[in-house]
C-alpha cells in the first residue's frame, strides 16, 4: 500500500546497520520511555537525544494495538497520522499520537481558497479534541498544483492558515505541513521544495506553524540533506526517515546514512519527534528495531 492509497482512505473513513554505540554506553542515559503494564522490554535504555516515532500506515497490516505493544517496548514514544478514532490507542501503552491526521489530502489542500471555508471548520473541531487528547500536531498538507503557480499556491496556504493559527496557539498544537517529493511518489504535489515551505512558515508567522521535514522525500527533490537542516531547522517541526531508493529499510542497501543525519538534528537543539517512515522488506518488527537503533544516536 502506498502512502497516498493509506491516507486517502483515513480520510475517507473520518542486511542493516547496528547499534553504533554499546549497550554499556545506552544504559549511561537514564532517560527512556516507560512501557505501559504488561508491556515487557529487553531493551537497554534510550539514549534520549532523539524522540523516537513510527507512522503506522507503514504497517497496515498489524493491529494498532500490536504496533503499540511493540513499539513501547523498543523506546518508541509516538505514533505518527492517526486518525481521530485511535488517537487515545497509544495510550494504554504509555505513548501518545505524535502526529494527527488533519481534514486535508495529499493532492487536495492549503493551497485551494475553496478548501478553506471547510479545513478551518475542522480544525475548529479537531484541535482542543488534539490537545485533550495530548496530541502535539496536526497535518496539513499544500494539495497539488493543478495548473496553479507556487507563487499562487503560496498565497493561499498563507491565507487559510493564519485562519488556522488563533486557535492552534491557544490550544497549544503544531500544525505541520509536510515536504513531499513530486518526482517519484507525489506527482504535482507543490510543497515539494525546502525553499518554498520555509518562505510559507515566515509568511504565517506563528510558533505554532512548522514544516515537516521528510528526509526521504528531499533526497529525492533536492539532496544535501545535512546541511539543509541546518541552514532551516528553526523552520522544521518534525522529521520522518525512509531509505533510498525505494522507501524501504534505513539499512545498508540505501543512499542515505542516518547516524550523521541525527546527529546534526540532534546539534540543532531539536525536541520533537523523528518518526520511521519506511516500508518493511523483511519481518517489520525487526526492521523497526534496527531503524531506532540506527537513529538512536
Amino acid at each position: 500500500m502506498q502512502r497516498r492509497d493509506f491516507l486517502a482512505t483515513s480520510m475517507t473513513a473520518a542486511a542493516s546497520i547496528p547499534l553504533a554505540a554499546s549497550l554499556a554506553e545506552a544504559a549511561q542515559d537514564s532517560k527512556t520511555t516507560v512501557p505501559a503494564a504488561g508491556v515487557t522490554s529487553d531493551q537497554p535504555p534510550r539514549k534520549g537525544h532523539i524522540r523516537h516515532a513510527v507512522s503506522q500506515w507503514c504497517f497496515g497490516g498489524m493491529p494498532l494495538d500490536e504496533l503499540c505493544r511493540n513499539a513501547s517496548a523498543m523506546g518508541i514514544e509516538g505514533i505518527d497520522l492517526l486518525s481521530e478514532k485511535d488517537w487515545e490507542t497509544p495510550r494504554k501503552y504509555g505513548m501518545l499520537c505524535s502526529l494527527a491526521n488533519g481534514p486535508t489530502s495529499i493532492s487536495d489542500g492549503m493551497n485551494r481558497l475553496a478548501n478553506h471555508d471547510r479545513v478551518v471548520a475542522e480544525c475548529e473541531r479537531m484541535l482542543p479534541l488534539a490537545a485533550n487528547a495530548g496530541v502535539p500536531n496536526l497535518m496539513l498538507f499544500s494539495g497539488n498544483r493543478k495548473g496553479m503557480s507556487d507563487d499562487e499556491g503560496l498565497k493561499n496556504c498563507v491565507i487559510g492558515l493564519k485562519r488556522v493559527m488563533p486557535l492552534a496557539e491557544k490550544h497549544g498544537v503544531t500544525i505541520l505541513m509536510e515536504l513531499l517529493n513530486s518526482r517519484v511518489d507525489h506527482g504535482d504535489y507543490m510543497c515539494d521544495r525546502t525553499p518554498w515551505g520555509v518562505e510559507l512558515v515566515k509568511r504565517v508567522g506563528s510558533d505554532r506553524f512548522r514544516m515537516l521535514y521528510d528526509i526521504y522525500h528531499m533526497q529525492i527533490m533536492e539532496g544535501d540533506v545535512i546541511r539543509t537542516i541546518r541552514d532551516n531547522h528553526q523552520y522544521i517541526g518534525h522529521y520522518h526517515t525512509a531509505g533510498n531508493p525505494g522507501r524501504n529499510e534505513i539499512d545498508n542497501t540505501q543512499e542515505l546514512f542516518y547516524p550523521p543525519i541525527c546527529r546534526a538534528i540532534i546539534e540543532t537543539g531539536f525536541k520533537g519527534f523523528l518518526a520511521q517512515e519506511f516500508i518493511p522488506r523483511r519481518d517489520p518488527m525487526t526492521s523497526l528495531r534496527e531503524s531506532i537503533d540506527i537513529c538512536d544516536v
